[in-house]
């Protein structure tokens, strides 16, 4: 508790330093200087909030033990009953003061892309990219957050190799970018007569999304190329050279789109995800060269690191990360993901605050 305490007075001091930076004239309304102090100072004022509540709730503690000891038993009982509500409340206002504290998520605010890629397994792999697609799509529909689906490629068992989707709403990406990296699954593919258990894997990318101020393209380092798409689309798509293919020349990231049936459409989608990529390959640059700076976060974000196994034989889902299990396989690839995300949430929190020394 004092390390809380310690870190709560620096907070005190930059809350103060803050307002007089924003009321020094030198800094422009509107600038870009201006909206990142903004953000920082309500981002403060909710925790001054709660650190009032907190000295308010422990001077209420202090005075019902202040009280005389020789009152009546009827009055010791509501004594005592209070004390318990107040000593619970304390214990959930620092909690989430701890939370609150934390290094706030560059990314908080985004929406993000979902990339999900069928990896080995073949026609299984790619059937459970599908699986996992709907997964997610029903997941963001409890929520009540809006999907869109950027590019999709189907297989020819039913599946898709890849699709690409986007998601849209408040606090998606702090709760959805736990899921970048392998899915295996396990179990027993209904083409499959002798009844032998396979395993696949699916590579699943969860990516902020970038605006034109957070990644600047230059277009001389972007080879456009458009030809015909393939597959669904009907007659006209298959017709025309509205499929968009994007190279970036320096990283040499490739991005293609063909679901829309217009070549405008499909260029901004495939700049939309060229974006998104050129962010993230830019962060995992400077994380590489910050490695230390990882040790706090769950996973590394890595494509090749598996994080997850859904044995559907045993009817359990294991996230290797924080060695959590769980059962009802069918629920949670209906979207139930609840209790997964919030374990993964909770355990991040536990590993920040551990490199406060709170």
């Amino acid at each position: 508790m004092s390390q809380l305490k310690s870190h709560l007075r620096a907070l005190l001091d930059r809350a103060d330093q803050i307002e007089r930076e924003l009321s020094n004239p030198d800094i422009q309304p509107g600038s870009e200087r201006y909206r990142a102090l903004t953000r920082e100072h309500a981002r403060m004022r909710l925790i001054m909030e709660k650190i009032h509540e907190l000295a308010d709730a422990e001077k209420q503690l202090g005075g019902l033990s202040a009280l005389p000891s020789e009152e009546s038993a009827e009055m010791k009982a509501m004594v005592q009953e209070e004390t318990a509500q107040l000593k619970d409340r304390i214990t959930v206002l620092e909690q989430e003061l701890q939370i609150a504290i934390l290094p706030p998520d560059p990314h908080a605010d985004k929406d993000i892309l979902i990339e999900i890629r069928a990896g080995a397994g073949g026609d299984e792999a790619s059937l459970f990219a599908s699986e996992l697609y709907r997964m997610y799509c029903r997941y963001c529909e409890g929520r009540g957050w809006k999907t869109e689906l950027i590019e999709s490629s189907p297989s020819e068992a039913g599946g898709v190799k890849e699709v690409i989707v986007s998601v849209m709403g408040e606090g998606v990406w702090p709760i959805m970018k736990f899921e970048s990296g392998v899915h295996r699954v396990q179990r027993v593919p209904q083409t499959e007569a002798s009844g032998r258990i396979h395993t696949s894997t699916v590579t699943v990318a969860v990516l902020p999304e970038a605006s034109e101020v957070d990644v600047k393209i230059n277009p001389g380092e972007v080879r456009i190329d458009t030809y015909r798409a393939s597959g669904a689309g009907g007659q006209h798509i298959n017709k025309t050279e509205s499929a968009v293919r994007l190279t970036h020349l320096p990283t040499g990231i490739v991005v293609a789109c063909q679901d829309q049936r217009s070549q405008i459409k499909n260029r901004e989608k495939a700049f939309k995800v060229l974006r998104a990529k050129l962010l993230s390959h830019a962060e995992e640059t400077a994380e590489k060269e910050l490695s230390a700076a990882r040790k706090a976060q769950i996973g590394t974000g890595d494509r090749s690191e598996k994080i997850r196994t859904y044995n559907f034989p045993q009817d359990r889902v294991t996230d290797h990360r924080i060695g959590y299990s769980q059962r009802n396989i069918e629920s949670l690839m209906e979207g139930d993901l609840r209790d997964l995300l919030a374990a993964l949430q909770k355990e991040e929190q536990r590993r920040l605050l551990e490199t406060l020394n709170i």
